[in-house]
């Protein structure tokens, strides 16, 4: 296990690792290499010591290349696997060695997970994330948020929910989209500020801010921020810049709440207290 006291203690809770030659069978895009001290180095020069490693949707349920990223980091980083529930109890065990705090729902890309057969991993899967203290992640619209607050209240697992929750400015007075997720909020769940280009919004990203104050309101605690790199929808020569997706957090929330959010992810993801 590597020495993390020198680490700057900031987390980016919301990054991607890439190799060309990885199979990406069935993508809706096609992935460049994107290797790990890449962002490192990038997101280190921001304050950010600690990385979540999500698995991509273009590499389903092949954890192997995130896997490999997190075993070679030494206990820096964290991770969150898409499973396809088959997984032998020692299987898991060696993804928890590695840094993995959780599993991941894709509910949006057109490669994600059919929403009929969700309850069913959820009902297999359950079980052996209460063992774990491992969550489930959720990268889902804001129509789905009534149905992921009632497999809340079902299988008592704490949940995360990706890029804000899906919510865009068009959301600012929806109370369809608001009243779940205060149900989720009031439950344990946590939100992700991340995403911003994917909710209809460009740089600077001003629109964000309204709502981003607003869920602070629901999540006070329980909120982190990620960068989202590599930015997989976008193209290599309209990548924002790394600080540019953080400013929105910053300027909406104050110096010193926003630094709050930014070392939460110690606290989600188990880094506190570990050896």
């Amino acid at each position: 296990m590597a020495d993390t006291s020198s680490l700057p203690p900031g987390w980016d809770c919301h990054v991607h690792v890439f190799d060309g030659k990885a199979p990406s069978a069935g993508a809706h895009y096609h992935p460049l290499p994107r290797p790990l001290p890449e962002i490192e180095a990038i997101a280190r020069a921001q304050g950010c010591g600690h990385l979540v490693l999500v698995q991509p949707s273009v590499y389903g349920t092949d954890n192997a290349l995130m896997l490999q990223a997190l075993r070679a980091a030494g206990g820096r980083h964290r991770g969150i696997v898409v499973l396809h529930g088959a997984e032998t109890e020692a299987e898991l065990d060696a993804m928890h060695a590695a840094g993995v705090r959780g599993i991941r729902f894709n509910l949006v890309s057109p490669v994600g997970s059919a929403m009929g057969s969700v309850a069913m991993q959820l009902e297999r899967l359950a079980p052996a994330l209460h063992e774990r203290g491992w969550h489930v992640q959720w990268y889902a619209r804001p129509a789905d948020l009534r149905q992921l607050a009632a497999w809340q209240r079902g299988f008592r697992l704490t949940f995360v929910l990706d890029h804000l929750a899906g919510l865009t400015p068009a959301h600012a007075d929806d109370p369809g989209a608001w009243d779940p997720l205060r149900e989720l909020a009031e439950a344990g769940s946590w939100i992700k500020l991340s995403g911003w280009y994917r909710l209809q919004m460009a740089p600077p990203y001003d629109a964000v801010k309204p709502l981003v104050r607003r869920v602070a309101e629901l999540f006070p605690g329980r909120m982190v921020w990620g960068s989202d790199w590599p930015h997989t929808s976008m193209s290599p020569e309209a990548l924002p810049g790394y600080a540019t997706v953080w400013q929105p957090v910053l300027q909406s929330l104050g110096e010193e709440t926003a630094q709050r959010v930014r070392e939460a992810g110690a606290i989600l993801y188990c880094m506190r207290g570990e050896s």
